[in-house]
């Protein structure tokens, strides 16, 4: 299925966009927030970098939930 964007209004998500799907259903929520303080390449802490570096860094710079709430357990996974 696709993903549908939507906006948390008074407790209740409301899609942007029509949805494709019976009324009543029920469906499973992972929210993530679209962001605007998040780094983009045209920010000024990267202007003196090159465009495919402000890219890069930019991503990096960005936060990700893994799931996992210990990484470093699996630090030596890949050691034989």
């Amino acid at each position: 299925m696709k993903t549908i964007r939507a906006v948390y209004e008074k407790g209740v998500f409301r899609p942007t966009e029509p949805v494709d799907l019976p009324e009543g259903s029920s469906v499973t929520v992972e929210p993530t927030t679209d962001d605007s303080s998040q780094p983009r390449p045209t920010d000024p802490e990267f202007a003196h970098l090159t465009p495919g570096q402000a890219k890069i860094y930019a991503i990096l710079s960005e936060r990700y939930d893994s799931g996992r709430g210990d990484l470093a357990e699996r630090h030596d996974e890949h050691q034989p």
